[in-house]
């Protein structure tokens, strides 16, 4: 019985930036035997939690030894992933047409900021780019501000998740076609796929064109931050009437103004209301106030904080793994679960995993369901 859900596969992966490197560590966390190829000279020197889990080889695809034991490793992959521009693993003669012909049974990964087609798909771009072009940029601002650049957490590690999901699919299926396919992940269509609260509001007419008028986008009195006395902030998710009516309660503001919590018109005086108490107590007091009264309202961390935060430590969210502090594996199964990866750098000759992965006897054969 394997102890974590991909144990037996194999990933042949691509040296990439973000989105690609971040789905292959998904996948080695949940048990996928992970090839990094790199350039050579390009193989990390000190331990690194965004390419952990990998066995790194340098490879000089100019040689034409290298180049064919490459494309013998990738006839024994279950998965192969890359991060390129449309059109650049074609020209080396890696494309899914060189590979997929004598492989069928090859998932192709495909992570690119645009996607494999349309007008913008050989343009560069980062997450902030891809924010710009799907109308999230514009909506992250307070009212009457300029944009706010998120951190790239949602095209680029959006991308990412939409990549390992994509590959989960695409292993799934093959079980019962024993067939690969080609997958275009587009980080793109990862801030799109994202922002579908926003796209529901607009459906259902819900939804203001102004930034920063909104109910989640700092428009309103119950979905916001508030700074305290200290110079820290509460965040304030009291949505649903009775977490409101529990947020004015802790606040000691009159129980009328829950009659008025989608009152637009009202949405500024209220928020100056709430601003005004909260600036009375330190953020530690209202913590205190606030736990256990169901108001959804948390006390907002820096990133120094969090891994001191009782809720982290209790659940062991941020792990330390050779001196460095990381996110622990998610999410968490009962029976094959998640492991994060080791960090420490592993590399290899690419010799040697020629014969680990193309020995007789190691050869992945892709199993139809019911055989």
């Amino acid at each position: 019985m394997s102890d974590r859900p991909y144990d037996g596969i194999r990933v042949l992966e691509f040296a990439g930036l973000g989105a690609a490197p971040f789905a292959c560590s998904l996948l080695a966390d949940a048990g996928a035997d992970v090839i990094r190829i790199e350039r050579p000279g390009g193989t990390p020197t000190t331990p690194s939690p965004t390419f952990r889990g990998r066995t790194t080889i340098e490879v000089d695809l100019k040689s034409a030894d290298d180049y064919a034991r490459v494309r013998e490793i990738a006839t024994r992959a279950d998965v192969l992933v890359e991060g390129f521009r449309p059109g650049v693993m074609e020209r080396l003669g890696l494309g899914p047409g060189d590979l997929c012909h004598d492989h069928p049974g090859l998932v192709y990964a495909r992570m690119t900021g645009w996607g494999q087609s349309g007008p913008a798909a050989h343009e560069p771009g980062h997450d902030l780019n891809y924010l710009a072009m799907s109308g999230a940029a514009r909506s992250i601002a307070r009212e009457g501000e300029d944009p706010v650049p998120p951190l790239n957490m949602i095209a680029d590690y959006g991308g990412g998740l939409m990549l390992a999901y994509g590959i989960g699919l695409a292993l799934f299926e093959r079980r019962a076609s024993g067939r690969g396919q080609v997958i275009d992940a587009a980080m793109a269509d990862a801030a799109l796929l994202l922002m579908s609260g926003l796209w529901q509001r607009k459906a259902e007419g819900r939804w203001s064109p102004v930034p920063g008028t909104n109910d989640m986008d700092s428009g309103a009195p119950f979905y916001n931050s508030y700074r305290t006395s200290d110079g820290h902030y509460m965040a304030v998710g009291s949505v649903e009437p009775r977490f409101y009516a529990n947020l004015l309660r802790v606040l000691g503001l009159p129980d009328e103004l829950r009659a008025l919590q989608h009152d637009r018109a009202r949405w500024s005086e209220t928020k100056r209301r709430i601003a005004d108490v909260f600036a009375t107590k330190t953020r530690s007091e209202w913590t205190r106030l606030f736990a256990g009264a169901e108001a959804c309202v948390t006390p907002v961390n820096a990133v120094e904080e969090v891994a001191s935060d009782p809720h982290v430590r209790a659940r062991a969210m941020i792990l330390d793994q050779n001196g460095i502090q990381f996110p622990a594996a998610a999410p968490r199964l009962s029976r094959t679960e998640l492991k994060l990866s080791d960090s420490s750098i592993r590399p290899r000759a690419l010799h040697d995993v020629v014969e680990q992965w193309c020995s007789a006897d190691a050869i992945p054969q892709p199993v139809k369901e019911g055989m």
